[in-house]
């Protein structure tokens, strides 16, 4: 029953999660996607670990590249992206076993930097317009490129949201855990008890 329920609750985040990215939904690199990563290795059941998040996120990649952006349907930036959303999800299933609310809380956000780093520097590396020095690197974290927010303020974001998705799917997951619990001890208390056999008749 419990594992049943893992399933259930996993696939009702993708579903929620994958209509949160769609632009506009959320501000600006405020997004469920570091959370959900590093959530799914911490309370998912092992066989939807890995497949069921990392599928999510490139299916809706995919929508989102070609009916939204027009544009190819894979792109470099997604082979970093993906290998730091496999880090996240690495992570998460280091903290199983500890997952208390406030594990949960500090490993999404230290998801969240991971991610930025992860990210930034890959974009530092094939980014024409970043010198391929320690300054260039460090403008990558900072300002980016002109014309374009600075990626400070996207960082901001994604701690934003990496710390306040990591509580909501940890609170979704302890409280479907609590009330299956409850649903359990309950349905025990209301089972009949078994009568004792009767003797046999001494011969």
């Amino acid at each position: 029953m419990k594992e049943k329920w893992h399933n259930v609750l996993a696939v009702v985040l993708m579903v929620v999660f994958a209509c949160t990215r769609w632009p506009g939904v959320l501000p600006q690199n405020f997004s469920a996607a570091y959370a959900l990563a590093f959530c799914a290795g911490v309370f998912f059941p092992r066989r939807l670990t890995w497949w069921l998040p990392m599928l999510t996120l490139f299916v809706t990649d995919l929508i989102l590249n070609v009916f939204y952006y027009r544009a190819s349907a894979l792109s470099p930036e997604m082979i970093g992206n993906y290998l730091a959303y496999g880090l996240l999800i690495w992570l998460g299933t280091k903290f199983k076993g500890r997952s208390s609310i406030l594990n949960v809380l500090g490993g999404g956000i230290l998801g969240a930097i991971l991610f930025y780093l992860i990210t930034n520097s890959i974009s530092w590396m094939h980014d024409p317009a970043y010198p391929k020095t320690l300054a260039g690197w460090i403008q990558a974290l900072t300002v980016g490129t002109p014309g374009w927010p600075h990626t400070w303020e996207f960082f901001r974001n994604t701690l934003l949201s990496g710390g306040l998705f990591s509580g909501l799917f940890a609170g979704a997951m302890k409280l479907g855990e609590a009330a299956e619990k409850e649903q359990e001890e309950e349905e025990e208390e209301t089972e009949p008890e078994e009568e004792p056999g009767q003797p046999e008749e001494a011969k």
